[in-house]
């Protein structure tokens, strides 16, 4: 049975540019099927869903949109509306890749769909910002971006190549079988700092040891975010939550923040889960340059040039304390919280530049007044190292 690529863009003024992917794709062997969100101009050719279709899923009026006045609300609406037809086709096995082309506010839309799907369903985007900071676009998705070079806006030495490559890159993604594993392992999600590495690296080593494949997350933000997205999309059987740092940079305005609903999408998720106040003594920034002009006076430390540390006090860590215990509170299935007591990282420990007994008890101490009283805390004394 052949698979099929949905094609998703403007046919109105990138219609031919879209009719030369299809032809591509379909010389593969391959189903396609177009979906349309262009407004103002006709298609250039007639699309499998139309646009008037897509700004219907939107909640909107394509004779509305069309007038031209009201170009913020078309992006809006037909964004909204595409990402619900797409995960559709997903839901009702319809589709086993996308592709789309545009410039930014294509790429906007267009984007917008492909975050609706799971990891691991092929998604290339060619975009006249795939050479820039996509990290927008993208989200938590592993959408493939492909720079335009030029706009995507007819026929050239340039261009063509370019469509091309991006009709060879979605069928290439879309036609490979993935090998088959022997068995599926149950699967465990970890996060993971330079200051937490040895003891995530231990962990990992004994739950490899007893038959569960670990993923690891480099809390930077995006790790986290990640981390939350795919066990929200099913993917985690258990969290091993051990570097919960980027609630300090949440909290401290730091580069490093996944946001204030870190940790809860395994407390929806319902499943087992251990939470670690680990490296909640740092918030991170930039150069040191970059740090703000309110934290100057306090405890910073040069991890590396490109990178700053601040030591987070103790009213910063009561606040991450009670983020913790709401997290445990909200778990819908078993939940532990492990306390270090001889530090929260590398840098947390007896005559090292982080060491503040007081401000990790003030963590410890919010988490357990806040707490359920049913839920399990474990007190650890061992050393950070």
């Amino acid at each position: 049975m052949s698979k099929t690529v949905v094609i998703v863009g403007a046919l109105d003024t990138k219609g031919q540019e879209f009719k030369f992917v299809k032809d591509l794709i379909e010389a593969q062997g391959l189903k396609t099927l177009t979906i349309d969100f262009g407004i103002l101009g006709d298609p250039f050719y007639p699309a499998d869903i139309s646009r008037i279709e897509v700004a219907a899923a939107g909640g909107g009026n394509l004779v509305h949109l069309r007038s031209g006045e009201h170009k913020d609300l078309g992006m809006k609406t037909m964004a909204a509306g595409l990402a619900v037809v797409v995960r559709k086709l997903y839901d009702d096995g319809k589709m086993d890749g996308i592709i789309g082309m545009g410039g930014s506010g294509g790429t906007s839309i267009a984007t917008a769909a492909m975050r609706t799907l799971p990891v691991g369903v092929p998604k290339v985007m060619v975009s006249t910002v795939g050479g820039g900071d996509v990290s927008a676009y993208a989200g938590t998705k592993d959408i493939c971006f492909m720079p335009s070079i030029v706009d995507v806006a007819g026929f050239n030495r340039i261009s063509r190549t370019i469509y091309a490559n991006a009709a060879g890159a979605i069928a290439g993604m879309v036609k490979v079988e993935i090998p088959k594993t022997k068995e599926e392992k149950p699967l465990i999600t970890t996060s993971m700092f330079g200051n937490t590495t040895k003891c995530v690296d231990a962990a990992r080593a004994i739950l490899e040891a007893k038959g569960y494949e670990v993923l690891v997350f480099h809390a930077t933000g995006t790790g986290g975010r990640t981390m939350e997205s795919l066990i929200a999309d099913g993917y985690a059987d258990a969290s091993l939550d051990i570097t919960t740092t980027e609630l300090a940079d949440e909290i401290c305005g730091g580069v490093f923040s996944a946001g204030p609903d870190r940790m809860l999408a395994a407390a929806r998720a319902g499943i087992p889960t251990v939470l670690v106040p680990g490296c909640v003594d740092m918030a991170n920034f930039g150069g040191i340059d970059t740090v703000p002009e309110k934290y100057k006076g306090r405890n910073l430390y040069e991890w590396n040039p490109n990178v700053t540390l601040l030591r987070t006090n103790v009213e910063e860590n009561k606040i991450m304390g009670k983020m913790i215990a709401h997290a445990a509170n909200e778990s819908k299935g078993p939940v532990v919280i492990l306390l270090p007591l001889k530090g929260v990282s590398m840098l947390d420990s007896e005559g090292n530049p982080y060491w503040d007994p007081a401000a990790d008890k003030a963590c410890y101490d919010a988490i357990k007044t806040n707490l359920k009283p049913n839920i399990r805390v474990v007190e650890l004394v061992l050393i950070a190292s």
